[in-house]
């Protein structure tokens, strides 16, 4: 996974860290260190996927923020409009979580 700008995660860049320092280098301590970085970048996009938390969070950050969009375009909506419009979202939301149940793991 790439950060939001496109930029490389922090594991990723440990990972690159650690290839670099063992080309480099073509000792055993740094082959170790670079499979260890490696293992455990493969363990946590693993985990993820099991648990689908990367798309939970996902599906959460574009529900709230498709909420603030509308808010920010429709300044003079009534609450109950507001209300109304959330609800919806909301429901979006919970059938995209829902659909996660019957997706493949992987």
């Amino acid at each position: 996974m790439s950060g939001s700008r496109g930029e490389m995660t922090t594991a990723q860049l440990l990972q690159q860290v650690s290839l670099l320092r063992w080309l480099s280098s073509q000792t055993e301590e740094d082959r170790r260190l670079l499979t260890a970085v490696t293992g455990v970048q493969v363990a946590q996009e693993l985990l993820n996927r099991l648990t689908g938390q990367d798309q939970l969070d996902a599906y959460k950050r574009d529900c709230i923020l498709s909420i603030a969009e509308f808010v920010r375009q429709n300044p003079q909506a009534s609450q109950a409009v507001i209300n109304a419009e959330v609800q919806k979202r909301v429901l979006v939301f919970a059938a995209r979580v829902k659909a996660l149940d019957a997706a493949p793991i992987l």
